[in-house]
């Protein structure tokens, strides 16, 4: 018997060198396509998607001053995705299902904002603290509580990624082990149409999961201004 979530083990070896981790770069080999004079379909809707995230995030953040701070979240957006969907081919790496990645992520871009906040706005930043409208008896207590709720935001971040992933691919393992031990032909077909709506649901989840944190992060950076 092996731990069920052994699946997400880094195991991928080549001449003892750990290559895990290497396909999180993978992305990195599409980008030349981009350089091309005529672009191909796949290119032109993928600028098209690009264009809406970023008019989309520049409405989140409502600052003029800050010009292309839409393209770091643009970038976070594409990594996060392209590794979700990476992960739903056999044999190949789950990278998002791990929070060395995720929460690699999220508390350097957490951090960055809190220390830009409160260097260049700390009276904005202590204004969030209470918010409008608060009795003065529940002031001390809503202080504590939006402390608490901000330094357990990058963590909130990385475990919301990673517990999406994992519970798609544990679903998808559980489902493709009973399979073979069945007998029966009907449920071996149901689970085989079970398996192809999970992996439907997947891919959204893959989608959803990149945009919500790419959407979060932009909100966060938004309340530093």
């Amino acid at each position: 018997m092996t731990n069920l979530f052994s699946v997400f083990d880094p195991s991928t070896t080549i001449f003892n060198l750990s290559l895990n981790w290497l396909s999180t770069f993978m992305g990195l080999l599409i980008i030349p396509f981009s350089f091309w004079l005529m672009p191909n379909r796949f290119q032109i809707i993928w600028n098209k998607i690009l264009i809406t995230l970023h008019k989309e995030f520049k409405l989140l953040l409502n600052s003029i001053n800050h010009s292309g701070s839409t393209l770091m979240f643009i970038s976070l957006f594409s990594l996060i995705l392209f590794n979700n969907f990476l992960g739903l081919f056999p044999y190949i790496f789950t990278s998002t299902s791990h929070l060395t990645l995720t929460l690699t992520l999220a508390f350097p871009l957490w951090l960055s904002f809190m220390i830009y906040g409160w260097i260049n706005n700390t009276q904005h930043m202590f204004a969030h603290l209470v918010p409008q409208g608060t009795p003065n008896i529940l002031m001390p207590f809503m202080v504590c509580i939006e402390t608490i709720s901000n330094m357990i935001r990058p963590g909130t971040l990385a475990v919301r990624l990673t517990a999406n992933m994992i519970a798609g691919h544990l679903l998808l393992t559980l489902l493709g082990n009973t399979g073979p031990m069945s007998n029966s032909y009907f449920i071996i077909l149901l689970i085989l149409i079970t398996q192809i709506a999970l992996l439907i649901l997947e891919s959204a989840v893959a989608i959803i999961q990149s945009y919500v944190f790419a959407v979060l992060s932009t909100l966060y950076s938004s309340e530093t201004n």
